[in-house]
């Protein structure tokens, strides 16, 4: 090997000298009875082992999430796992809580979610392909209730279900484009009824929001019985329970509910279950990871889907609410390239390398591009938490440019760290552990942004307002008629969870920066009934992503020789 040969994040992992997982349980504080071994890496924790932890004491509980990211990230997962490290360096002791990766990034443009360099979770093919089969546990479960409601109203349509209020969608766990817009039941009349349908990617079903926000068993169960999937023809919600299919979804899901146990380079608990994206979901891992994992460490670390204003708000205002877990600090992550694309001088296109003239020392343009780092600061603060700004560093970052958003945080006032976790692992973020451990011993004041008895609009309001820096909200026709539907029907008491763009604060994503005093559009609003929220559009969401010209998926590849993945990132 060349002595300038960076190794591949799939050449570390593939090297790292994993503990079998039962090992890594015992670290728990978990016995072999406590888990289901899926091979010698990888298992589930079975939900009676909640018992068996409820007496334990709390961990501090670490929310790490970023600015407005370049459409390359900014580092969370990774900075997750070098955190996670990192606190055992000083002698504490933590376990991580992280997403699922959807297979549409892994085979797109990002890439998987591991994390990377010697700050993963291993072993990383199976993380980032398939696992224990829960995503495919949420595609069948949703596509069972697809399939029951078509078949009620082929077979006379006894709930006077009306055709054109059908919402509810099939889904794909791969970025398909071709399957946004289809038109469905063609042929003969045996073959269906011919309607305009569209299939969504996996992660977005409300399936994978329930089992995220699900409590037990029992609670997923009720969940699915209240999804709502179209209206009757007086206005009237038809829920999957009325259509009897929520049994079959439950027990399509009874092991997907188990989360699942991996580890760190440096072996350090990892807990990875359910996967919604942030953007078009709450974009958080599951609160029955954080229920085991809170119990099992000095200090749990989870991770919210892209920048604070997204899945950090969906943090505290939907999961913390449904799970009765408080924040006691949240690491904020920024990079040097982040805060340059936020002057809105560059252009990142996502799969290419950054453009020359963004690598080239210009600390006031990291100064400049900071006010985005500022609004985020303080999205994070008006929930009554002390945040953390940690600097994912780069080789490429210049002395000067980390040292300008050191004054930012300085001016802040908030504690500031350089990581370098990714080239050092744990070692790299020691620095960073002490910061939150400090920010972790301070009171916690964390409250809710809004109360969940006011309006609909109040409650997207407050959001676009406070965390956006919107001066006010347009809804269009629809969205007007939608809300007032729900609200008739007993739903407005829901928490919201707004979909929008994750490249700027705004729902248009050529707004850099710190915009503020825009008029923030409304053009759809949902309810996802089962998950426990209301689900408003901002701007042209897609639920169904499409593959880019150079898909990640044709460098992949299997080793016929070893039958090593090769390719995966």
């Amino acid at each position: 090997m060349s002595p300038h040969h960076v190794p591949s994040d799939l050449e570390i992992a593939q090297a790292a000298k994993l503990l079998p997982i039962w090992e890594i349980a015992a670290k728990m504080g978990l016995d072999r009875k406590d888990i289901e071994l899926y091979g010698d890496y990888m298992a589930k924790v079975k939900l009676e082992a909640l018992e068996k932890l409820q007496d334990r004491p709390n961990a501090k509980y670490i929310l790490v999430t970023a600015v407005t990211p370049t459409p390359l990230g900014e580092g969370k997962s990774t900075t997750t796992v070098g955190l996670g490290q990192g606190l055992h360096h000083v002698g504490k002791t933590a376990t991580i809580a992280i997403r699922q990766p959807s297979q549409g990034p892994t085979f797109g443009i990002k890439g998987g979610a591991a994390g990377g360099g010697y700050s993963q979770v291993v072993p990383m093919e199976q993380f980032n392909l398939h696992m224990t089969g829960d995503i495919h546990a949420v595609t069948a479960a949703n596509n069972l209730l697809a399939a029951m409601l078509d078949n009620h109203i082929y077979q006379g349509n006894a709930l006077d279900i009306d055709p054109y209020t059908v919402t509810w969608r099939r889904v794909v766990d791969v970025n398909d484009r071709e399957l946004r817009n289809i038109v469905a039941g063609l042929g003969a009349k045996t073959d269906g009824r011919p309607h305009q349908t569209g299939f969504d990617i996996s992660v977005a079903s409300e399936v994978m929001a329930i089992l995220a926000l699900t409590t037990g068993l029992r609670d997923m169960r009720e969940r699915f019985g209240r999804i709502v999937v179209a209206m009757d023809r007086n206005r009237q919600p038809v829920t999957a329970e009325m259509l009897k299919a929520a049994g079959a979804m439950a027990v399509l899901m009874k092991e997907a509910i188990k989360p699942n146990l991996f580890q760190t380079l440096e072996n350090t608990p990892a807990l990875v279950h359910a996967g919604p994206f942030a953007n078009i979901a709450h974009g958080n891992s599951s609160i029955l990871a954080d229920y085991v994992g809170i119990k099992t460490a000095d200090y749990l670390l989870t991770e919210a889907g892209f920048g604070a204003d997204i899945g950090a708000e969906k943090f505290f205002n939907i999961k913390c609410r449904y799970s009765g877990l408080k924040p006691d600090a949240a690491v904020l992550v920024t990079t040097v390239r982040a805060m340059k694309l936020h002057t809105g001088r560059y252009r990142v296109v996502p799969g290419r390398p950054l453009p020359p003239e963004m690598l080239a020392e210009k600390p006031e343009d990291v100064y400049e591009g900071a006010v985005n780092l500022r609004r985020q600061i303080a999205n994070i603060r008006v929930h009554g938490v002390t945040p953390v700004v940690c600097i994912n560093h780069f080789a490429t970052d210049h002395p000067s440019e980390v040292e300008a958003i050191q004054r930012v945080a300085a001016e802040e006032g908030v504690r500031c760290a350089v990581s370098t976790h990714w080239a050092e692992g744990g070692k790299g973020a020691v620095e960073l552990a002490k910061a939150v451990i400090q920010a972790a011993e301070e009171p916690s004041e964390f409250h809710f942004l809004y109360e969940l008895d006011q309006p609909i609009k109040a409650k997207i309001e407050k959001i676009a307002t406070t965390i956006y820096g919107a001066a006010e909200v347009r809804y269009e026709a629809a969205a007007e008629r939608q809300i007032r539907r729900y609200e008739e029907a007993g739903f407005g008491n829901l928490p919201i969870c707004m979909a929008k763009t994750h490249l700027s604060l705004s729902h248009d994503p050529s707004l850099k920066g710190g915009p503020k005093d825009f008029t923030f559009p409304i053009r759809e609003v949902r309810a996802s009934v089962g998950a426990g929220f209301i689900y408003p559009l901002a701007g042209q969401m897609r639920t169904m992503p499409g593959l880019p010209k150079s898909p990640a998926a044709e460098r992949v590849d299997i080793d016929p020789e070893t039958g090593r993945v090769i390719g995966l990132f």
